[in-house]
């Protein structure tokens, strides 16, 4: 009993699986970004909120991650708009993109070339291993639902541009993924449907109910992990 009782006590705890890294996430103040970013940090990354306006809901997020740490440095920090920040990070997370279609590598292109997000992830997630960049689709790509059109054909636009990227940083140990969720119970997808859109919904889907928002986190958090290295250039269904 002793020895047993020893040897538990001298068994060093398992650490998280992303312990220590650091995540930019986009979008990270509401939906399923700010779902994404809190499954993050209780994986043990350090987590960059990005925001576009809203910095009374990213602030809430930041402290919602740093108020569940001991530690007395933050673990998670806002940051308006701007992810072109020289440090490295090992995640980055992409909610949305527009392309502008030239014929060059990912990495070199401009601002006004290309749209940021996909630039600065290129050129910033570490190299030698580890890196991780995904990015948020719809499963409307696959399912093609009428007078979704432009929003779709966005998202299928990401989609091409993601695989691309994949192969473009072969050799950096960097994967690229996109995670296409299905309807997500998010203040985005009840705006401006009826309640008997949403009772259709659940009634088409085998699980009888919407996603939620850790439905998508927990697959973001298996691809940011050491555990997804050999999943490189795919689109996730998460419906």
């Amino acid at each position: 009993m002793a020895t047993s009782t020893i040897t538990r006590a001298n068994q060093v705890p398992p650490s998280l699986p992303l312990e220590d890294r650091v995540a930019i996430v986009t979008g990270a103040s509401r939906g399923i970004g700010r779902g994404i970013a809190l499954h993050l940090a209780s994986l043990g990354a350090k987590l960059v909120i990005n925001y576009a306006s809203n910095s009374v809901q990213a602030d809430l997020v930041a402290a919602e991650i740093n108020s569940a740490c001991p530690e007395t440095t933050p673990r998670a920090i806002t940051v308006q708009a701007d992810v072109s920040d020289e440090s490295q990070a090992s995640i980055c997370v992409i909610s949305a993109g527009v392309m502008d279609a030239k014929h060059q590598a990912i990495a070199n292109t401009s601002v006004e070339d290309f749209d940021k997000n996909f630039r600065e992830a290129s050129n910033r997630v570490n190299r030698g291993g580890g890196g991780r960049i995904i990015v948020l689709s719809t499963s409307l790509v696959h399912s093609l639902k009428p007078n979704f059109g432009a929003y779709t054909a966005s998202k299928a636009a990401i989609e091409t541009m993601a695989k691309i990227l994949a192969k473009e940083l072969k050799g950096t140990g960097i994967t690229v993924n996109c995670v296409a969720p299905g309807p997500v119970a998010t203040d985005m997808f009840y705006a401006g449907v009826s309640e008997e859109f949403v009772k259709k919904v659940i009634e088409n889907c085998p699980m009888g109910r919407l996603g939620e928002t850790i439905d998508v986190a927990k697959v973001v958090g298996f691809l940011a992990s050491d555990d997804s290295e050999w999943v490189n250039g795919q689109v996730i269904c998460v419906d």
